[in-house]
Formats: structure tokens, C-alpha cells, sequence
């Protein structure tokens, strides 16, 4: 499937086939595309924990407003970010050429060392640019899936053993639809989100 058709069908889905299994082979294909995503200064502060138990997945149903898709899913995958990831700088680099390494990984540390929102505004952003890889590569790989914030974001920190200084950004369910999307509910006209070199006075 090529990119536009992707992004074309790739629709939040509510109803998954509670029987079908992904293999291992295909959560680990997505995964890896999925760790194809840029983030600043290659940092991959991105995490994700990959919930395939079924005991598990209740559980997470059940701190998310018992929404049946965390359960029926395939998969539910959490997309958590290390907001410390600025620290020991060198390993993002350790393939590059070494007057790269001199010129980038000094700078990495004191950008976000003593600044918590920039840290947070930095997992947000790789968070999100990794989720929709990640969505496209499923639907790409014949899968559905659905973006989520409706959960407690302290159960399921705890469900999932989240670790100290680190942040869940959303959830995403990934499976077999049972049952189509429900119609677009409507988009913004273009010109209304879309501006030339500047915001209309």
C-alpha cells in the first residue's frame, strides 16, 4: 500500500475482531518502521510497552472508561517517553563521524538540562510523530487501529510499571476491524488552517 492510500483510509477504529492474533514477526515489523521516526537530535526518548496479555488488556480496559477496543484489540501499545533522555547524549551519535559527534552531542545536555517543559514538549512532539508511523505502518500492513487519551493516565502508569521521569503520551489500539469507522465528521475548510507565509491580519 503506498503512502497516500494509507493516510487516506487510515481511520480510528472502535471494533476489532477479539480472536485475531498478530505474530510476533509482524509486532516486531511494526515496530521497527515505527523507530524509524526522527525526534530532536536523534535523542529517541520515545517508549513503548507493547500489551498483547489479555489479563493485561483488561485491565488497561478497565482504567480506560471500559472502552471495549483496549481489550479486543490485537495489541494496545502505550507510547510513553523518557523525559531524561537528554542525558549521556554520546550513544545517540556513536555511529557518526566524529567532528559530528564534537559539534552535536555537547549541545544536547544544557538545551534541556533545568527546563521540565521543554523536556515535556519534547517527548510530546516524538511521541506524536512516532504514533503516526506507527498507525500508517499498521494500516500499510492491514491492520486498523485507533489513537487514545481517554484512560487514567496514574492506573495505568502503575498497569504498566511506568518508570520515574517518564510520561505516557497516548494509547493506540491496533487489530482486525470488526466494523468500519464511522463517517468523517467533518473537516475544516483548507483555507481556514492553511496560510500563506503569515496568519491573516
Amino acid at each position: 500500500m503506498d503512502t497516500t492510500t494509507a493516510i487516506h483510509q487510515r481511520r480510528s477504529v472502535k471494533h476489532y475482531d477479539p480472536n485475531h492474533k498478530m505474530s510476533e514477526l509482524e509486532i516486531q515489523e511494526l515496530l521497527e518502521l515505527t523507530l524509524l521516526s526522527p525526534t530532536s537530535f536523534n535523542m529517541q526518548n520515545w517508549r513503548f510497552v507493547v500489551v498483547s496479555d489479555q489479563a493485561t488488556k483488561e485491565a488497561l480496559r478497565a482504567a480506560s472508561w471500559n472502552q471495549a477496543q483496549v481489550s479486543e484489540a490485537s495489541i494496545t501499545i502505550l507510547l510513553c517517553a523518557d523525559l531524561n533522555a537528554h542525558e549521556d547524549a554520546a550513544r545517540y551519535w556513536v555511529n557518526a563521524p566524529q567532528p559530528v559527534q564534537d559539534i552535536l552531542v555537547p549541545m544536547i545536555a544544557p538545551l534541556y538540562e533545568n527546563n521540565p517543559q521543554l523536556q515535556r514538549d519534547e517527548a510530546m512532539r516524538s511521541v506524536g510523530i512516532a504514533a503516526q508511523t506507527l498507525m500508517l505502518t499498521a494500516k500499510s500492513m492491514g491492520y486498523d487501529s485507533c489513537p487514545m487519551i481517554g484512560f487514567d493516565a496514574t492506573k495505568v502508569g502503575e498497569l504498566i510499571k511506568l518508570p520515574e521521569n517518564h510520561v505516557i503520551g497516548l494509547m493506540i489500539t491496533v487489530g482486525k476491524a470488526l466494523k468500519d469507522a464511522n463517517a468523517r465528521g467533518g473537516q475544516l475548510p483548507y483555507e481556514q488552517v492553511v496560510f500563506k507565509d503569515q496568519f491573516p491580519s
